[in-house]
């Protein structure tokens, strides 16, 4: 299975200018190459049989029928291919003549789609050749190469894994470019031939149309301009090809090569699906622009045979976490927000106290150096912020040394409650053996933990600050109406991967000098709900990844499941793309199963999860992002993990 990836490359012949033979020994090579690697569509830029920088040879007779003649040897070689083929050259049509790309495929012309924006500016003179197509009734046809084929720049070619368009290079930058009603209409790929000159920074300002119309447009945009060869009379082309999926560039040429290019990558068409089904802006959008699209025509390609193909893309292991010197934005912006979102809560409610429980966790941590910032942002003392440390059966030396250290370094008001005496005492008013370190034994401590934050804050008239994370709300890793309740919880939406960056960025960036090794150790402590005693040797006996599974997995889970609804089959060939040989594929299995078997049982704790502020695409307030039945059934997806 290919999951919903379709393959796609790009082209950049070596281009003789007015020498189509010449050209065309150039395109089949890169077509030969593609098709080699399982490519099913590839397109090659703006005129590429006859090269764009003829000029007045355009209106050579010999030149327009060699370039016919090259198409029909191109047809000819592709005969036996699978591989649909997108390529430019001049054609004639009514005494006029067109800019087109012709798509062809197993020897035949799908359709041919004409150039609809002519440029006459600057260096650009092409309606001294060319006509566009926006005057061409809805059912125009031609002759070429013996067959007739459909002229149209409203044509939606469809095969069996996708829909793509065609537009032609300065159609991209004009206001409403044709590929948005193309995308409107069910184009999930768009692909442009063109033949993009070089001047100082038209290259950056170029990728920013490119990102912007594939992100608008939900899409795949294919880009492939003209390269080496083309005149350098008054202009250079320096071999422009980029692969976009949604905004974000998964391939690109090298600029400014003296050879042939030919990239390729694999778009996801289930994810682009998956996006406009949730987006409801797209569809509606779709509906408005339904009239304007009505003469909207569709190809249907010949049966392309399944392929297998080799997958050039990558696939970040920590989705919710960039790499590079994004991350210091990227944490920078949520913790921004975090802070925002409780300074404005407090504010609203009067309150000028927050109670905290601090075990010296990460979590803990992050909870309260966002407090700290929101009393920092209203201009409160920060001696409103109480944190308590409430040691019990589980809790080691290690954590709690940290977190008296990290409140003192803080500034906060200070309180120590130790639970151990009421828990026992509660132990014997139910009839628990406390030997028995069942989920009653732990649950009893949560809840003792939650019961003297919340009357400590009806005390001080605060507010009880909620310090669970986004991956324990997946997983239910939390007790119910314990630590899943409080009245505002700011790290509701931040994933567990993402809590031990934001802990780092904050301890590495300064702002808090003193406080820099506390925060650091902790970044590097087990995690753990500490609900266990301690071993021997007076360490975290409990560790949390050993038993619900390694949060970067969960995480990975997560992601994929709800950002884009992928069955676990699919979620489970990323992640071994993802993850290498860091998880054997029977691990994966595991973990996987156990996140799905998880996430719907545990779904009732979130629908009364407390508020909080969604900082990513991916959230799981029941107010917010994520609406679901709590007896919802999950033997579709267990189903499903168990044949992995």
């Amino acid at each position: 299975m290919n999951y919903g990836f379709v393959k796609i490359a790009a082209g950049i012949p070596e281009v003789h200018v007015g020498n189509p033979k010449q050209n065309l020994q150039s395109i089949e090579s890169l077509i030969i190459q593609a098709e080699g690697r399982g490519v099913e569509i590839i397109s090659l830029p703006e005129l590429c049989i006859t090269g764009y920088t003829c000029g007045d040879l355009f209106a050579q007779q010999l030149l327009l029928d060699e370039a016919e003649m090259a198409l029909i040897q191109l047809m000819n070689f592709t005969r036996s291919l699978d591989i649909i083929c997108v390529v430019g050259l001049p054609v004639p049509f009514q005494g006029a003549l067109l800019n087109c790309a012709a798509v062809i495929q197993k020897g035949k012309i799908l359709g041919l789609v004409p150039k609809t924006y002519i440029p006459n500016y600057r260096e650009f003179y092409e309606q001294r050749w060319f006509a566009s197509a926006a005057g061409l009734p809805a059912d125009a046809s031609v002759w070429l190469c013996g067959q007739l084929v459909q002229i149209n720049a409203k044509i939606l070619f469809r095969t069996s894994n996708c829909t793509f368009g065609v537009e032609l290079c300065e159609d991209l930058w004009a206001p409403i470019p044709p590929s948005s009603s193309l995308a409107l209409a069910g184009a999930d790929i768009i692909f442009n031939l063109s033949a993009s000159n070089d001047v100082v920074g038209k290259q950056a300002y170029l990728l920013q149309l490119l990102r912007q119309q594939s992100a608008r447009c939900l899409c795949g945009y294919i880009y492939a301009s003209a390269g080496y060869g083309e005149s350098t009379q008054d202009t250079v082309f320096s071999s422009k090809a980029y692969i976009l999926e949604n905004g974000n560039v998964i391939a690109q040429a090298k600029t400014h090569q003296l050879t042939p290019q030919l990239i390729e990558s694999e778009i996801d068409v289930g994810l682009l699906r998956s996006e406009r089904r949730t987006r409801n802006t797209f569809t509606e959008s779709a509906k408005t622009q339904a009239a304007k699209t009505q003469t909207m025509c569709t190809i249907d390609t010949a049966l392309i045979s399944p392929r297998e193909f080799a997958f050039t893309r990558t696939f970040d292991a920590a989705p919710f976490v960039p790499t590079g010197p994004d991350l210091d934005a990227r944490c920078e912006e949520v913790f921004a927000i975090q802070a925002e979102g409780l300074a404005r809560r407090l504010q609203h409610t009067g309150s000028q106290t927050a109670v905290i429980g601090i075990s010296g966790g990460l979590d803990s941590t992050l909870a309260l150096l966002v407090t700290v910032r929101a009393f920092d942002l209203l201009g409160l003392d920060r001696k409103g912020v109480i944190g308590i440390t409430m040691p019990g059966f589980g809790t080691t030396d290690r954590t709690h040394s940290n977190a008296v250290a990290l409140m003192e370094a803080m500034g906060i008001s200070q309180r120590e409650i130790n639970i151990s005496r009421s828990v026992l005492q509660h132990f014997e008013d139910i009839g628990h053996d406390p030997a028995n370190h069942d989920i009653t034994y732990e649950n009893s401590q949560a809840r003792e933990r939650t019961q003297i934050l919340m009357d400590i804050a009806n005390q001080m008239n605060g507010l009880v600050i909620g310090t669970g994370d986004l991956s324990e709300l997946a997983l239910g890793w939390c007790t119910y109406n314990g630590d899943h309740m409080s009245m505002y919880g700011v790290n509701a939406g931040v994933p567990k991967t993402l809590v031990r960056h934001l802990v780092k960025w904050v301890a590495l960036s300064g702002e808090l000098a003193g406080a820099k090794d506390i925060l650091l150790d902790i970044v590097d402590t087990p995690i753990s709900p500490e609900l266990i005693p301690a071993n021997e040797n007076g360490e975290i006996a409990q560790k949390t990844e050993d038993l619900v599974g390694p949060y970067e997995l969960h995480d990975f889970f997560l992601y994929y499941a709800l950002r884009y609804g992928f069955r676990p089959a699919k979620i489970m060939f990323l992640a071994q793309r993802a993850f290498g040989n860091s998880y054997p594929v029977n691990i994966l299995k595991h973990w996987i199963t156990n996140f799905y078997r998880r996430f719907f049982a545990q779904q009732f704790k979130r629908s009364c999860m407390p508020d909080g502020p969604k900082v990513g695409s991916v959230s799981l307030s029941p107010r917010g992002d994520w609406r679901m039945p709590s007896d919802a059934c999950r033997d579709a997806w267990l189903a499903e993990c168990e044949t992995l």
